[in-house]
């Protein structure tokens, strides 16, 4: 189900998904709205003086602006964030299959925390910007079950090194809050900000 708000958005201004994840692409592209996929070309760098979730929501906002600034005024750019924390780790996308195969076996029968951050921008200005959790149990897996999975090649461009929507849902016991979210793309807290985006919007339109 589209959320109103998005609807209402993607009909006022050009949509503009500022992420190359195909998950991310198909999520949005369920709930029916008109947009056009153009990528950031951002370094996602982590600040060991911030807290994992900043880390997350700097980022996002770092991705939909540096869109936004290649298109103008006239579109609305999301931009999003996926980190992985383990404790007070960030586990981020593995460079090669050894890093897979050690960040699968730390996360191997314990929890951990996704958090995807969005925001919505245009022009130089953030419009709005905000982050969801949801708890990840896994299961306790074997080492040949890990490379297994590594050599399907799936974990490589993950953050966390798995995906919970393809061949890594073996790996996961149960979560707590939003499947979205651990994909990439929580649709309820995108509906939230698209709201306060046409807000804003409007506001502007009436102070013209």
């Amino acid at each position: 189900m589209t959320p109103r708000n998005l609807r209402r958005l993607a009909a006022k201004v050009e949509f503009i998904l500022g992420s190359g994840s195909p998950r991310r692409w198909e999520l949005l592209k369920e709930t029916g709205i008109s947009f056009r996929r153009l990528v950031p070309y951002v370094e996602e760098t982590i600040d060991p003086d911030e807290s994992p979730f900043h880390s997350a929501q700097r980022l996002a906002e770092q991705k939909a602006l540096t869109v936004s600034g290649r298109v103008g005024t006239g579109a609305v750019v999301l931009g999003c964030d996926t980190i992985v924390i383990l404790g007070k780790q960030i586990l981020q996308k593995p460079k090669n299959e050894p890093e897979a195969f050690e960040i699968l076996m730390c996360l191997s029968g314990r929890q951990h925390v996704v958090c995807t951050a969005l925001a919505l921008a245009s022009g130089k200005e953030v419009l709005a910007s905000g982050s969801e959790l949801t708890r990840v149990f896994f299961n306790q897996v074997s080492s040949q079950q890990i490379n297994d999975y590594i050599a399907t090649g799936e974990p490589m461009d993950k953050a966390g090194a798995y995906g919970i929507q393809g061949m890594g849902a073996f790996l996961v016991d149960r979560i707590e809050g939003n499947l979205d979210n651990v994909i990439g793309l929580p649709r309820t807290l995108l509906g939230q900000l698209a709201g306060k985006t046409l807000r804003k919007l409007e506001d502007a339109g009436e102070q013209q």
